[in-house]
């Protein structure tokens, strides 16, 4: 069994306010937004569109577009993170998930382990329902309090509340829009399948050179 992910939040002790940075990340989806400083990432904003590209194809080009300079570690982890998700999947698994530093994410509440546990144990390519969700996290009778989990969560897609649906198949809603959270779906749907038949297709090469 694979070893559970513990999300890093890191808490700036002293009061001292933060110094606040901001990357912009020019993505397949549009401009997405991201805040932080040396302590951990703040939030994602992402870009609400009425009119999203063709397909869900992984792309080459997500670059960051504002604010590279003297980025924070937690946003270089950020931005490196999201280019990767858009631009080689395969390879998230293997990147650090960036320190988070949101109140949301610092108080111990029933929102917090929702969203924990949708980062842990909801992978690339999967979706749950809400109330599949709220039973993961402990409490199979609060699938609306999932709901406003999601609506609260500051970090999308590496938190990825985009892989909640509806009981009846729907996407539901997204605070990026629907057609935003049917992108990203379709992407990680065509990407997962896509590295299956790469391991696939590789396994039986290993098979062949076993042959005598």
């Amino acid at each position: 069994m694979a070893s559970r992910l513990v999300p890093k939040v890191n808490s700036k002790q002293g009061g001292s306010p933060c110094k606040e940075k901001h990357v912009a990340l020019l993505s397949p989806v549009g401009k997405i937004e991201i805040s932080g400083c040396e302590t951990g990432v703040h939030e994602i904003k992402l870009p609400k569109m009425s009119v999203l590209p063709a397909g869900a194809e992984s792309s080459v080009s997500c670059e960051v577009c504002e604010g590279a300079e003297e980025m924070p570690e937690p946003l270089q982890q950020c931005t490196a993170w999201l280019r990767a998700y858009f631009c080689e999947p395969g390879t998230t698994a293997s990147l650090p998930v960036p320190a988070f530093h949101h109140p949301l994410l610092q108080r111990d509440s029933f929102t917090r382990q929702v969203l924990w546990t949708l980062l842990n144990d909801v992978k690339f390519g999967e979706a749950v329902s809400y109330q599949q969700l709220a039973h993961l996290a402990g409490n199979s009778r609060a699938a609306r309090a999932v709901g406003g989990a999601m609506r609260s969560n500051p970090i999308p897609i590496i938190i990825p509340c985009h892989r909640v649906i509806r009981s009846n198949g729907d996407s539901g809603n997204y605070g990026g829009g629907q057609l935003l959270k049917e992108w990203l779906l379709s992407h990680e749907k065509l990407q997962k399948e896509k590295l299956q038949k790469e391991k696939e297709k590789l396994k039986l090469q290993k098979e062949k050179l076993a042959c005598p």
